[in-house]
């Protein structure tokens, strides 16, 4: 079976995280300067079978989109270009930045660990990831 990939996409930065081939377990894969990001996946999805890409959708808390929103558009756009074949899900990835957070707290990683912006990039993936995985499940 093919790949699940969800990316955070941000302006620095872009986490990434995929499924196993069952399509099980999500686990964070990499986290990558944004503006690398067509050349890594461009490489990606010509080792690994992808079915689909999940990108985070920022939103307020009101449901309005966030400020980072005309960027992360901006994203999607290019993507849906650069790959026309790949179907994208856009997911809500409110509160995934601290969801990340408190899980490298909860794992007991020390202060200066958890101050690795790039590690809650590939977190905050890793978590849409898993609440796509468990939804789709049910």
């Amino acid at each position: 079976m093919p790949r699940i990939l969800a990316i955070d996409y941000g302006q620095k930065r872009t986490g990434i995280a995929v499924t196993d081939e069952l399509q099980i377990i999500a686990s964070g894969l990499t986290t990558i300067p944004s503006e690398t990001a067509f050349t890594f996946l461009k490489d990606y999805f010509q080792k690994e079978d992808v079915l689909k890409v999940l990108i985070g959708e920022p939103k307020q808390m009101n449901g309005e989109p966030s400020q980072s929103a005309p960027m992360i558009e901006v994203f999607v756009t290019k993507f849906k270009t650069a790959f026309p074949d790949m179907e994208v899900v856009r997911v809500d990835e409110r509160f995934t930045s601290k969801m990340a957070f408190q899980t490298m707290i909860d794992s007991g990683l020390k202060k200066k660990q958890r101050q690795n912006k790039a590690l809650i990039d590939e977190i905050s993936a890793t978590i849409m990831l898993r609440d796509y995985l468990s939804r789709k499940m049910f």
